[in-house]
């Protein structure tokens, strides 16, 4: 049965109003990373938050993982300034939040203005003070003022990709149309390799359909491109999934690198697209050595309460002795017999031009990388 949205209700804070209206408003551009937490709590992506996080709510999350009212919720959701920006501003006003790129006009009802301290927050999230972590790098580099409240979108643009962008209203709705009760997501930011096959069809077997997900935005040099993945994994379907059984759509929102705490964010995320399981991998939402292989895995014993289910694959690999790809807990054969699948030594060879060997790369996926002339972020 489809779960219920996170904290049972799905969010919608969209209405349709001319920014015009709302001219009088104090105006402040935001950076694309901050209007896309306004798309997706207008959307019902991060339902129940119906706005910025208020300073109850923050340090709720940082110490127990949850919100005031105990709703799971661990990856906190902040919109800053610094003082000068905000001197005229205080709790009760309204100002507008606006940004070029996706065109978001959005109202912000101030609830609250607060401070908040940057090493507890780096800690608590990231585990690490270490700057070197993205994402510790990125708490260093907020503002030292908070805004809390409720905001409401009134309009955004229309952006490439999204012909493949499905709010969870949308994605609740094919699901049923399609018949499917229990639906298991991926996600992923890569072009499909034979392992993730494994992996999506594996979960898929006892499901009625899969939840293909891809992670669209700023990547980093040497990247697959957003257009290649997206390529990449409509050839995929195309040739090796039935098409009754596999949907895709994108999800616009920055990667934390917050590892087991961002693996229960991303759950909950895809419980709010109306998805009962959710595929964990090794070292999920990781960067470096900054967390434990299955870290990710252990963090969703705290949430009983969740209210989808996790599919945990420690590893899977190509066996040349069972001449098939397995995992550890189908597999017999010594440590010598199995192959790993590189994207690392899959993408050297799609940089040189070649085609990767078909137990790695689908070839029909292989080709399709290979017709993009800059295949990779520059």
């Amino acid at each position: 049965m489809m779960p219920k949205p996170h904290g049972g209700k799905l969010v919608d804070r969209h209405i349709k109003r001319k920014p015009s209206e709302v001219a009088d408003l104090p105006k402040f551009e935001i950076n694309t990373n901050l209007a896309e937490d306004i798309e997706n709590i207008a959307k019902g992506v991060f339902s129940p938050l119906e706005g910025f996080l208020c300073k109850n709510d923050l340090e709720n999350v940082i110490k127990e993982k949850r919100l005031e009212n105990g709703t799971p919720w661990t990856i906190p959701i902040l919109l800053d300034f610094d003082k000068k920006e905000i001197k005229d501003l205080k709790e009760g006003d309204q100002i507008l939040l606006t940004n070029t790129e996706t065109g978001v006009h959005s109202i912000l009802d101030i609830d609250e203005i607060y401070t908040f301290d940057k090493k507890t927050l780096a800690q608590s999230v990231y585990g690490t003070q270490d700057t070197n972590h993205p994402g510790v790098a990125n708490v260093n580099n907020m503002k030292q003022f908070l805004l809390g409240g409720k905001i409401t979108l009134l309009e955004s643009k229309t952006r490439e990709f999204d012909e493949y962008n499905l709010t969870p209203k949308e994605t609740r709705f094919l699901f049923k149309e399609k018949g499917w009760k229990e639906i298991v997501a991926f996600q992923t930011r890569n072009p499909p390799h034979i392992g993730h096959e494994y992996v999506q069809k594996t979960a898929l077997t006892f499901v009625d359909g899969i939840f293909i997900n891809p992670i669209i935005g700023k990547k980093k040099k040497g990247d697959f491109t957003d257009n290649v993945i997206l390529a990449a994994y409509e050839t995929l379907m195309k040739y090796y999934y039935l098409k009754e059984r596999a949907v895709m759509s994108i999800l616009r929102t920055s990667m934390k690198y917050a590892g087991p705490r961002e693996a229960i964010h991303h759950a909950i995320m895809r419980k709010n697209f109306g998805c009962t399981h959710f595929i964990i991998g090794r070292d999920h939402a990781g960067i470096g050595n900054y967390y434990g292989p299955y870290n990710a895995h252990m963090i969703f014993q705290e949430f009983p309460d969740l209210g989808i289910t996790p599919v945990f694959f420690k590893s899977f690999f190509r066996c040349t002795k069972c001449d098939a790809v397995v995992n550890e807990k189908i597999c017999p054969h010594e440590e010598k017999y199995h192959i790993n699948f590189s994207g690392k030594k899959i993408r050297e060879l799609l940089m040189n031009g070649e085609i990767p060997p078909e137990n790695m790369m689908r070839k029909e996926v292989s080709e399709t990388i290979l017709k993009f002339d800059k295949p990779f972020v520059e």
